[in-house]
């Protein structure tokens, strides 16, 4: 008899679905199964969207988004938690219960609060309760410069709160990491910084390429999760999503009339083999 493979890490994704698989739950799949994960989703909301903006979005039931998520749950053994758009405060609770059920599992909140074009993804009761509910569990969350101000915003503040102050305060508010991305940013190079609780871990920089992109951050957040699931530190799997995220903006490429799309299977169609990712596991 044949001898069956081992089984590849497993990562839940809750996450919006995205039709242009730019973004969303597509591009959380396609990132995770290019690094050699197997990918579960639980689908939080129904999106009306292209490359150039999104029209409209639906969120799921809160029931029948728990129902997706602990039948997978109660038949697989998962790896890592991914989180992106959960499109309400029901489905916002839901989630937190149901992570709150696994402390030992990494989680990676990519706390996706507008679309590139700026279209607004989560009204201000949905961020009050990423704040309060899933913030504290977070392994690490993703924001941008812009998300990152818009979650540690305080009634108290006179100005603009800088980045490490953001950072600090997403800290307090229980997350162990928190990852700045420098993509909004007006800087020559992409700067993106990992904070713990004890301030900077580290900062790298990255060329900043052409043009606008669909599904950063979903990219750079799942495969965060990847490489977490396949067993590498929390530094480790950072800095090599970083690398496969800038490789998959490098090769991307413009299907519609709007952003680009990252190329998450690029190392499929490329002859260089320098860039092709290693395996999460």
């Amino acid at each position: 008899m044949t001898e069956r493979s081992a089984t590849p890490p497993l990562v839940l994704v809750f996450a919006a679905s995205d039709p242009t698989s730019g973004a969303g739950l597509q591009a959380d799949l396609l990132t995770l199964a290019s690094l050699g994960c197997h990918p579960l989703g639980a689908l939080t909301a129904i999106t009306v969207q292209d490359t150039v903006g999104v029209e409209s979005v639906h969120p799921v039931a809160a029931e029948l988004l728990e129902r997706q998520a602990r039948i997978l749950l109660e038949d697989m053994p998962v790896a890592a938690f991914k989180v992106g758009v959960l499109g309400s405060v029901e489905n916002v609770v839901a989630v937190a219960e149901i992570v709150s059920d696994y402390p030992e599992i990494p989680l990676v909140i990519d706390p996706v609060l507008a679309s590139g074009r700026g279209d607004d993804l989560s009204g201000d009761d949905v961020i009050s309760a990423l704040r309060e509910l899933l913030l504290p569990q977070a392994t690490v969350v993703t924001p941008n410069a812009p998300e990152a101000r818009r979650l540690a915003e305080n009634a108290e503040d006179e100005g603009e709160p800088t980045i490490d102050e953001c950072a600090e305060r997403l800290i307090e508010m229980g997350a162990q990491h928190v990852l700045v991305t420098g993509t909004h940013e007006s800087t020559p190079q992409v700067v993106n910084t990992l904070y713990g609780p004890d301030g900077v871990i580290r900062r790298d920089r990255w060329e900043r390429l052409p043009g606008s992109y669909h599904g950063s951050g979903c990219t750079l957040a799942s495969a965060i999760a990847g490489c977490l699931a396949g067993g590498a530190s929390l530094e480790d799997a950072v800095r090599d999503a970083q690398d496969y995220t800038w490789q998959t903006l490098r090769h991307g490429f413009r299907a519609g009339m709007g952003q680009f799309i990252p190329d998450r299977l690029f190392w499929a169609r490329d002859d260089d083999s320098e860039d092709k990712p290693d395996a999460a596991a």
